[in-house]
């Protein structure tokens, strides 16, 4: 399509009641920055960018907190997870757990062969997929 050659994606929009509690999940314990966060007082709510880069360069995760959301915010049935890659999986699960972050399948092989995979969630509930990836 013309228009669209050379686009490439910039982020992913997820919603989060405990802002504070998400920044810290993805900077602190898995590894990101926190690129930029911004207060949107007459909309009610704070955008905050977290990644393992620039956004220039980088795909980021748009953490998204509306003010007066009181009810956890149900995932529906066609969201999956969002995957990252680490180097050492055995080790980034085991500091997780150390944290108390629940870890639904643990780092091991795909059943049918390929990736060292594991799961992990976020304060919200989110599926994280970490598959191992070796320099």
């Amino acid at each position: 399509m013309t228009g669209l050659q050379g686009g490439r994606m910039l982020h992913s929009m997820i919603r989060v009641r405990d802002l504070d509690k998400s920044i810290d999940f993805y900077t602190r314990l898995l590894g990101m920055t926190l690129l930029r966060r911004k207060d949107y007082p007459t909309g009610k709510f704070t955008l905050a960018f977290v990644g393992y880069g620039d956004e220039a360069a980088n795909t980021v995760i748009e953490l998204t907190h509306n003010w007066e959301q009181a009810e956890p915010y149900t995932h529906g049935s066609g969201f999956g997870h969002l995957a990252l890659g680490v180097p050492d999986i055995y080790a980034a699960c085991e500091g997780l757990a150390a944290e108390g972050v629940k870890i639904p399948r643990p780092a091991g092989p795909m059943a049918h062969g390929g990736s060292v995979i594991a799961f992990v969630e976020d304060p919200d509930g989110y599926k994280i997929e970490l598959i191992e990836k070796r320099a």
